[in-house]
């Protein structure tokens, strides 16, 4: 099963290291192969260095596609960690 979402990086800093390691930690816990994609570049969410590389800014689209047995608990999770500014005060 894929389940794909455009999502907005809400949180102040962006897809920053802290906030990267949370979505690769989340990514983690689930059977799934997670990607996100910001333009022509993509990361595997398993990838703190990665998801930097990505560069995603407050206000920036980023694509999430999620493969496998866990696709919809992975987006669930994974939209609602970045809807909720990845835990940050701003």
């Amino acid at each position: 099963m894929t389940v794909e979402k455009q999502l907005t990086i809400v949180n102040k800093l962006g897809l920053h290291a802290r906030a990267a390691t949370q979505l690769v930690q989340l990514a983690n816990q689930f059977d799934a192969q997670i990607t996100l994609i910001k333009e022509e570049k993509s990361a595997e969410a398993h990838s703190v260095l990665g998801l930097m590389m990505l560069e995603s800014h407050q206000g920036e689209q980023v694509k999430v596609v999620c493969e496998g047995p866990d696709a919809e608990a992975a987006m669930s999770a994974i939209e609602a960690l970045i809807v909720g500014r990845f835990n940050e005060a701003e």
